[in-house]
């Protein structure tokens, strides 16, 4: 189990695994948690506990230990190749990391059109893809946004995560999370609540609101890309390959960082969709998403510099 230390606390990091490709799914208009089957016993927990996890210990963790570094996957480990994302982790921190990589700020190309804004977002992180696909759901709340406040709220609050329907690496769940910032030195709460459709194993995912202050519309999805970083370095190539070949090519020295491709879409509820407040909503609203995407960024230039993994 990786562990790194983080903002005065432990961060268990929750570590997943691509398997083979799948279809992209679509989120249902109406998804109920009746459709829930009666034989997932772990239906109410978005994370499964660390196979190879004493019973003993595993009955002291939930005793008196916080989810945050309890031993917990955010997907049934069984799908997982946990040995490798640990050392694909190792090889990204503290001494291990011994050439320089540099994570540009993410790249936000808008799009007006009806009333509607459409925002395409890139970035990359020189941190393994199973990883970076926790931190845009973080269901335990780890501590991947900067502190907003001196009672150690982030800028993004995860509040609950439910699990409405499991099939397969496909895990659809119902979200609230809580958004901070401040207008004029004034503090402002924003809550938001989801449906996050997820394919574990491509790591792609949709999500739609089911419930969300000031926004008539806000939408969007994500895929999670490896990014070999070391290719050029190790493998004297650019041309394309996959995992087991860039292992093979780099002697299991390549570092597996992450390609992210996002789109956002949003519009403001009727009564403020017209100018100017409509523009001060898209503005808020872009600088935000902003933010929390350079948030992920410094969070992960911070793992390079940490201590290697225990």
């Amino acid at each position: 189990m990786v562990v790194f230390t983080r903002f005065g606390g432990l961060i268990n990091q929750n570590i997943q695994q691509p398997l083979k490709a799948a279809a992209e799914s679509k989120i249902p208009e109406n998804v109920k948690s009746s459709s829930v089957s009666e034989k997932d016993t772990n239906i109410q927990e978005p994370w499964y506990w660390d196979p190879d996890v004493d019973p003993k210990l595993k009955a002291e963790y939930k005793k008196n230990s916080h989810v945050r570094s309890m031993p917990l996957y955010a997907v049934d480990p069984k799908y997982y190749d946990l040995a490798e994302v640990n050392r694909q982790a190792e090889l990204w921190s503290g001494p291990n990391n011994k050439h320089p990589w540099y994570d540009a700020p993410a790249t936000v190309k808008v799009k007006r059109k009806k009333g509607l804004c459409n925002l395409n977002i890139e970035f990359t992180l020189g941190w393994p893809p199973q990883l970076v696909s926790e931190m845009l759901t973080n269901p335990r709340n780890l501590n991947f946004f900067r502190l907003f406040d001196r009672e150690f709220r982030q800028r993004l609050d995860n509040k609950s995560t439910k699990v409405l329907k499991k099939d397969g690496p496909r895990q659809i769940t119902e979200v609230k999370k809580t958004l901070r910032y401040k207008i004029l030195g004034l503090p402002i709460a924003i809550p938001i609540h989801l449906i996050i459709d997820e394919n574990h194993q491509n790591l792609t995912a949709k999500y739609k609101k089911k419930k969300m202050m000031y926004m008539k519309v806000f939408e969007g999805s994500w895929k999670v890309e490896p990014l070999y970083a070391d290719q050029e370095r190790l493998c004297k190539s650019r041309s394309r390959i996959n995992e087991e070949e860039y292992k093979k090519c780099s002697g299991g020295k390549g570092r597996i960082g992450s390609k992210v491709t996002m789109e956002q879409i949003f519009q403001p509820c009727s009564l403020l969709n017209v100018p100017p407040i409509s523009w001060f909503i898209r503005e808020i609203t872009i600088k935000t998403i902003k933010n929390l995407l350079e948030d992920l960024r410094k969070f992960v230039i911070d793992m390079h510099k940490s201590s290697s993994p225990e």
